[in-house]
């Protein structure tokens, strides 16, 4: 390849020049008094480096100037655009990154940087490459090849943070080197040579020694390889590396062995369900009902902004938890210190089909799989937060987005899609865990050659719905997943649409290998009342009239438990677990017997319970000792009524509204249930019932639920008493979890902005 030349002033996005001098009379005015009249800064950053943490293109300059930035004392200024772009001009004089020229073959840049010049050693580029050092797939949006010459030539002149040299000697004796991933008043955390992270407390250690000084080395190359490894950094597409072969490193490696066995490391919490049956079960069980009274916070990680809907996952003393915004961060589970940080830029999703959230992560090998708002599947470096891949699942511009967990097996990661009330259809893909490319795809709604097509009347099905909005569950032994599906598009007027919709309301059985359908059961034919499927489907072994099942369990959003072989899908038992008014019950097979004029009209028909549901996407639990299933309820009820609109793909399309009663307002509780039967063996009042707060069972007989009032509670699990109770000061639209670290057992559950944690006294 011929080399290629760069003039500084040709670069994608880069503004001209500051001739006017507006440029500075802008700075002057807006900017001086945090980075100083010259720009070297002050209160604020040195934006004579050309070096900007939050990107240096022209787009993301602008959006900094404009709109701020999240988490930092930068404010947005509304200014004109013209304006806007002469104080980006002005920036990139200060920088001196105008006029300028240089010689560089990118793809012989490539060759050197994963080469004979080494730098792949510490640092990754598109998913390859080492740890030690900074992530460098996106530097050339962040510095200009100039400040990206000097990093080279001088890489001791600006040392990033989490990367400066450092040295501890523990009070036995052996020392440890390498970079401070983060240090504060009381700890440090260090990641060595051999890219081991090493979490301390300076209570353990007898010296600590960091030093502003970087670890990267001078590789002596030409100064035509220079060039060529600047062109590589400057400009190549990430993408086009590509992560190559995976090899997990040994620690932290959560091999797909663990995660069919991980009540064998009760101290871990290794996936979002806590278990691949999803019975959201703790086997720690330091904290009983006797001491349980003695719980106290232990330290809070605030995301600063929107409401925390997460379980987060722990990993070896690692915790794996994530923001609204598809945002992640690692944490040490013992004190709550950042190790790293992942924040993706996002584009402008359509928030009128879906909900600004993201609900957690899925770990395999030594990667951490984020599901992302703009639709997208995104794997990371669990030690590091650098981006293997990220691959789209679907087109984010027509209103598809993802907000669950992914679910890990065995070399595959699962993710479904919201979709239910723009017109859209759902799925369910397989992918790849080493490359991320699409293994399969399953549709969840009826498609041409499938018999049940005929349960859509006319072309409704193009516009179905059925979206898969909740994680799945998985049977290791039989290779069977089971997802849940969401209610018919439109959501309250059926009469576009009739027949049973399948797909939709459902849970399917599909083939890990193939995603074929195994069999499905539908809990609401022809829903109407937006009332989904989606509540999580539990797995669990029993007995049934004296002969032992391999059985599915799930309170559904209509007010039912269902219980089902989840060999065949064959309906085995079912009640009402809260109060309904639309059905008379479940027949032979589980199929509701839905009771007269209780469908939506213009008018309007008051139904129990209301859209919400008697259950949502709040965690149940099962206790195998108790037998009992937990599940938090809400008792409400709603006039439904409905309207007649055209489907257009990517725009609302509910088709009506559910008006709660306020009369009867939204009460809950925390209900126990007979696993078999579903009958109520206790039962725990809430004064504000809650689709969003879950609950989790431990082996120490306490059963940890949650309010939307803010309150975390502690029950005994066999008898419903209280015994604990905590004010977090914020909603709660999450369930809690378990985890242990050196021995001690904690409790965590996200709260509005927050996370906190909670644990007995040392």
């Amino acid at each position: 390849m011929k080399p290629i030349l760069f003039f500084l002033l040709a670069l994608p996005g880069l503004a001209q020049h500051d001739a006017s001098g507006r440029g500075r009379q802008l700075f002057l005015s807006f900017c001086s008094s945090c980075h100083g009249d010259t720009g070297k800064g002050g209160r604020g950053s040195d934006l004579t480096t050309g070096q900007w943490t939050h990107g240096g293109s022209d787009d993301q300059l602008l959006s900094s100037i404009t709109k701020g930035i999240r988490g930092t004392e930068m404010p947005g200024f509304a200014l004109p655009d013209a304006d806007a772009r002469a104080l980006v001009g002005y920036m990139h004089e200060l920088s001196g990154k105008t006029g300028a020229a240089f010689a560089g073959d990118m793809e012989a840049g490539r060759t050197a940087f994963f080469g004979a010049a080494g730098c792949s050693r510490c640092h990754m580029y598109g998913g390859r490459g080492g740890l030690l050092g900074p992530d460098l797939s996106g530097i050339g949006k962040q510095r200009r090849p100039a400040a990206l010459r000097k990093a080279i030539e001088k890489p001791n002149a600006d040392v990033r943070a989490g990367y400066k040299v450092a040295e501890v000697r523990t009070r036995q004796g052996p020392v440890i080197r390498g970079v401070a991933r983060y240090e504060d008043t009381f700890s440090i955390i260090i990641m060595d040579a051999g890219e081991k992270l090493h979490l301390l407390s300076k209570a353990d250690l007898a010296s600590v020694q960091v030093k502003y000084e970087s670890p990267m080395p001078w590789a002596k190359v030409s100064p035509e390889t220079l060039d060529n490894l600047i062109a590589f950094l400057s400009a190549y597409p990430a993408e086009r590396v590509g992560p190559g072969a995976w090899h997990p490193a040994a620690e932290r490696n959560v091999t797909f062995e663990r995660l069919k066995n991980s009540a064998r490391e009760p101290w871990n919490w290794l996936h979002y369900w806590g278990d691949y049956e999803g019975t959201h079960y703790s086997g720690l069980k330091t904290i009983t009902p006797d001491n349980v009274s003695r719980l106290a916070s232990q330290w809070t990680w605030q995301f600063g902004a929107g409401h925390i809907e997460t379980m987060p996952l722990l990993v070896d003393g690692i915790m794996y938890v994530t923001g609204p915004l598809s945002n992640v961060v690692a944490l040490d589970a013992r004190t709550g210190n950042p190790i790293w940080k992942y924040d993706r830029p996002l584009p402008k999703v359509a928030g009128h089909c879906t909900v600004m959230t993201n609900r957690g992560v899925a770990v395999l090998g030594d990667r951490v799989y984020l599901a992302t708002l703009d639709a997208r599947l995104v794997a990371l470096n669990a030690k590091s937060g650098g981006v293997i891949f990220d691959v789209e699942v679907e087109d984010y511009r027509k209103g598809f987005s993802i907000t669950h967990a992914p679910l890990a097996i065995d070399g595959k990661i699962l993710v479904g899609i919201t979709a239910g009330e723009c017109a859209l259809t759902g799925f369910v893909d397989a992918y790849d865990a080493a490359t991320g490319k699409r293994l399969w795809r399953t549709h969840t709604v009826a498609q041409p050659g499938d018999p049940n097509t005929a349960s859509w009347g006319g072309d409704s099905a193009k516009y179905g719905g059925a979206p898969t909005w909740m994680t799945g569950t998985y049977d290791a032994g039989a290779n069977t997943i089971y997802w849940t599906t969401g209610n018919p598009g439109p959501d309250y007027n059926g009469t576009t649409r009739p027949g049973d919709n399948l797909y939709s309301s459902a849970v399917l059985a599909l083939d890990a290998a193939t995603g074929k359908r195994k069999w499905w059961f539908q809990f609401t034919p022809h829903d109407v009342h937006d009332w989904d499927g989606n509540q999580t489907p539990v797995l669990l072994d029993a007995e049934i009239r004296g002969q032992k099942r391999k059985l599915l369990a799930t309170a559904n959003r209509n007010a039912f438990y269902y219980v089902l072989d989840r060999t065949t899908g064959q309906f085995v038992a079912g009640k009402a677990f809260a109060r309904q008014t639309w059905a008379k019950g479940l027949d032979d097979k589980g199929r509701p017997i839905v009771l007269p004029n209780t469908e939506p009209t213009p008018e309007g028909n008051y139904v129990c319970p209301d859209a919400a549901g008697a259950a949502n996407w709040g965690a149940p639990s099962y206790d195998a000792a108790t037998k009992l299933f937990y599940v938090s309820v809400r008792e409400t009820c709603a006039t439904y009524t409905r309207v007649d609109k055209v489907p257009v793909p990517g725009e609302g399309y509910t088709g009506g509204s559910a008006e709660v009663d306020p009369k009867i307002g939204e009460p809950g509780a925390v209900r126990a249930l007979d696993v078999t039967t579903g009958n109520v063996k206790w039962n725990f009042p809430i004064h504000i019932g809650s689709y969003q707060t879950g609950n989790l069972a431990t082996a120490g007989g306490v059963l940890f639920a949650s309010s939307a009032d803010g309150h975390l509670i502690a029950l005994d699990s066999r008898t419903g008493k209280l015994l604990w109770n905590y004010q977090t000061g914020a909603r709660i639209v999450s369930s809690p979890v378990a985890y242990a670290v050196d021995g001690r057992q904690y409790i965590a559950i996200a709260s509005q902005s927050a996370l906190f944690t909670f644990a007995l006294p040392k």
